[in-house]
């Protein structure tokens, strides 16, 4: 297998929301890449403290350590009611607090709603589509609870309404019609309350929130919309990102976006992170899926980096 270019991978996903690994196949694949450390950031529920082996539950954090893998476990919050793709990585969290069992409750309920009416409303339009083929997942069925929007998009791939999931989330991203805000909490009072009880907060994938931001009636633009986020406390952002692998629709490369936001965050927030944000899509068959380490941080910037030494 490739190695990694990247020692340190701080966005991955698995099936605990909408990647294709399990937390032990991440850890395993993250291995025979080379990867020294990951992070376990799914969307919206918080990161498994032990995986099943052969039978016996054992400590995610132990075994990793037995493959030569560090995990860091953490969780990408959607966040903005109006804005699409503000997305919160927390690190560092009591994911015990009852922050965490209500945002997870409320955020199943949203999606459960506004997810059935983006399929109903892709059936109105003449795309073949089901609710219960959502649910059925590719061979892998889940509940409604576990529901993520990227399963929408890859059904749409698979039906041949797009070319690839990417495709699919522009075409619903650029459409009006199917634009269905679904309740998502303030990134402002997030990152308020990641701080309260000790932990990091960083903003992934900056240049997927399209400009101009438009929200509460106004509209600014996308440097404007992040200082908001750093007066409220934001810790870190991505700067090394697989643009090139998913609904990035601006004309920048992935290397000019990481150049823009080193050379404006630098010194003024205290991470910049990066990561492949993994789903395992290869086993989805996409024609390039994102690989383990393929983005991220070097093993000499997490060493010397503050947050990311107390993470380990």
């Amino acid at each position: 297998m490739e190695k990694a270019a990247y020692a340190y991978d701080l966005h991955c996903h698995t099936t605990r929301s909408d990647g294709a690994d399990t937390p032990v196949e991440l850890v395993d694949n993250a291995a025979d890449r080379g990867v020294k450390g990951i992070a376990i950031t799914d969307h919206d529920i918080v990161p498994p403290k032990t995986v099943t082996l052969n039978g016996k539950e054992i400590d995610i954090c132990e075994y990793a350590e037995s493959k030569g893998v560090l995990v860091i476990r953490g969780i990408e919050i959607s966040c903005e009611t109006e804005v699409e793709d503000v997305h919160i990585i927390c690190f560092h969290c009591d994911w015990e607090a009852p922050f965490f069992e209500k945002l997870q409750k409320d955020v199943t309920a949203s999606k459960i709603e506004s997810y059935h009416l983006l399929v109903e409303r892709l059936r109105e339009d003449g795309i073949d589509v089901t609710w219960e083929e959502v649910l059925e997942n590719n061979g892998t069925p889940i509940s409604e609870n576990s529901v993520q929007k990227k399963m929408i998009f890859e059904l749409l791939a698979r039906k041949g309404a797009a070319e690839d999931w990417s495709k699919a989330k522009l075409m619903v991203k650029n459409t009006k019609r199917y634009q269905i805000q679904r309740g998502k909490p303030d990134p402002v009072c997030v990152i308020k309350e990641i701080k309260r009880m000790g932990g990091y907060t960083v903003m992934a994938h900056p240049f997927l929130v399209n400009e101009p931001v438009m929200i509460k009636g106004g509209m600014m633009d996308r440097f404007s919309y992040i200082d908001r986020l750093i007066d409220a406390g934001l810790d870190g952002i991505e700067g090394c990102y697989t643009y090139d692998k998913t609904s990035y629709g601006g004309n920048l490369t992935k290397e000019e976006i990481e150049k823009v936001i080193r050379g404006t965050y630098r010194n003024r927030l205290r991470l910049i992170s990066g990561g492949s944000d993994y789903h395992a899509d290869y086993k989805k068959s996409v024609k390039s899926p994102r690989q383990i380490g393929e983005c991220g941080v070097t093993e000499s910037y997490f060493m010397s980096n503050e947050i990311l030494c107390s993470l380990v």
